[in-house]
C-alpha cells in the first residue's frame, strides 16, 4: 500500500490517500482509514474523490457532504 500525502493536508481531516482503478483509501488525522470502491459509496463518487484528491482540495469537505458513513469499510 502507498499513501500519498493530501496536498491540503494541514488544512484538511484528509491526512493520507491512495488510489486505485476501482477504490481510494482515505486516512484522517485520528489515523483511521476507510476504503471506498465501485460497491460502496459508487462509481461516480469514488471518481469525484479521486479527481479531489489530486487537485489537492476539497476533499474532506466532499466527503461530509456526500458520503458519511458510506464506505465500504473501515481499515483502521
Amino acid at each position: 500500500m502507498y499513501m500519498q500525502r493530501y496536498q491540503n493536508a494541514g488544512n484538511s481531516g484528509v491526512q493520507l490517500f491512495e488510489a486505485g482503478s476501482e477504490f481510494i483509501i482515505l486516512e484522517f488525522r485520528d489515523a483511521t482509514r476507510y476504503l471506498y470502491n465501485y460497491i460502496r459509496p459508487g462509481r461516480q463518487h469514488v471518481h469525484a474523490m479521486m479527481k479531489l484528491a489530486e487537485k489537492g482540495i476539497g476533499l474532506a469537505t466532499y466527503v461530509n457532504k456526500h458520503i458519511r458513513d458510506n464506505y465500504f469499510e473501515r481499515l483502521k
